[in-house]
């Protein structure tokens, strides 16, 4: 495995760190009067989901991670248990607990596409976009003379999440989630 200097440490940088591949989220390279340099970097660890903050300095020496992504398509949970397959090979399945999946289930609709993100050959997690179009299942009418002051509700969407929509969302919107934040974002289409 190659070596990473301390300095090489940048965002969107795969590193290994006590045996686990580590995505970096950001990095600061500071130089403090006659200290020596230093670099504070988040990472979020790919095997456990845990972000961590950490001070490298010139004597650290951190190894490359090797990550690669495939395409994978997303059956259905059952149970605490998600299923996939090859997306071309229904027959090749397999199915992956829910601490390496997270909240898949909230955003995916079954059947989907989705990137599974592997380390030595092992699936660490799996990757949703980042925004998801999804329809609202259900949507409570709106209380009149209540939504100019930017009122929310709250919708159930098709998978069966719930979450907080503007008051003039209505059932059959096709509405647009940040699924970093879980936070609606727009609304695609008007039903």
């Amino acid at each position: 495995m190659a070596k990473v200097e301390y300095n090489q440490v940048l965002a969107k940088k795969t590193v290994e760190m006590n045996g686990d591949p580590y995505l970096v989220l950001s990095s600061d390279i500071a130089k403090k009067d006659r200290q020596k340099a230093s670099n504070t970097v988040r990472m979020k660890n790919l095997r456990t989901g845990q972000v961590i903050e950490k001070t490298l300095h010139q004597s650290d020496v951190l190894q490359d991670a090797f990550i690669t992504k495939r395409e994978v398509k997303y059956l259905y949970a059952n149970r605490g248990e998600f299923w996939f397959c090859e997306p071309n090979n229904p027959k090749e399945r397999f199915s992956l607990p829910a601490d390496v999946v997270g909240d898949i289930s909230k955003y995916v609709k079954e059947n989907s596409l989705v990137e599974a993100i592997e380390y030595q050959d092992t699936i660490m997690s799996i990757s949703t976009p980042i925004k998801v179009e999804l329809k609202v299942k259900e949507a409570p009418d709106a209380v009149k003379g209540n939504t100019s002051s930017g009122a929310t509700k709250e919708v159930v969407l098709e998978t069966g999440h719930h979450i907080f929509a503007p008051m003039f969302i209505n059932a059959g919107d096709i509405i647009s989630i940040n699924t970093e934040s879980g936070l609606y974002s727009e609304r695609i289409e008007k039903a």
